[in-house]
């Protein structure tokens, strides 16, 4: 799914420029369009549905491919004993955000983890479990080449999912139960990090 941001933009006689160049909130000259500033990848594997799922993961990904030989058994395609024992019974699917992306302007103000949490929850009915493996995913950036950096990133980004409950289980592999507590108090302390932005960002100091 894409990451939509609506915004507003003045078409002056030069082309369109920012809303700075407004006289009043409610010029004439302002036009409002939807712009994507990234995307988010889930994947909802329904164990119970007659196909393994683990040759299903094996066969779409060699991301999903990796978690499955983390949580599944291969021969049943269920959760291995180990992994059931650790989760609550309130589902049978296996919901995994394999990718959440933002445009490099989005990025490092906790917006990835704010959008996530949304998601999770819109998602996670029906599920028993959600996984993760938190990472850099755009490699092109020039300044993740020090190796420094690079882990300051990872860090971070770890960082940002731990927040909403999840917790390393094996090989990067993090699992969170849809019944987690710090799931549902994070979603109201991360609404109001993002009511925040949005007022700092109206007033140009975000």
């Amino acid at each position: 799914m894409s990451v939509p941001h609506r915004r507003r933009v003045h078409n002056g006689g030069q082309g369109p420029t920012a809303t700075s160049s407004c006289v009043t909130g409610e010029c004439p000259a302002c036009t409002v369009e939807d712009a994507t500033v990234g995307s988010m990848t889930f994947y909802r594997v329904h164990l119970d549905r007659g196909r393994n799922a683990f040759r299903a993961m094996e066969e779409e990904s060699e991301e999903l491919y990796e978690t499955a030989q983390v949580l599944l058994d291969p021969e049943t395609g269920f959760f291995t004993s180990e992994v059931s024992e650790l989760l609550e019974y309130v589902g049978s699917a296996l919901l995994i955000m394999d990718r959440v992306t933002l445009d490099p302007p989005w990025r490092g103000h906790g917006l990835a983890a704010v959008l996530g949490c949304e998601v999770i929850h819109r998602l996670m009915a029906g599920c028993r479990a959600i996984a993760c493996s938190p990472g850099i995913t755009d490699l092109s950036s020039q300044r993740l080449t020090d190796q420094a950096e690079w882990n300051r990133v990872n860090t971070k980004i770890t960082q940002g999912w731990q927040s909403l409950g999840f917790r390393l289980y094996r090989d990067n592999v993090y699992l969170l139960s849809p019944a987690s507590q710090d799931l549902e108090e994070q979603r109201g302390a991360l609404r109001g990090r993002l009511a925040e932005l949005g007022a700092s960002w109206r007033k140009g100091t975000a």
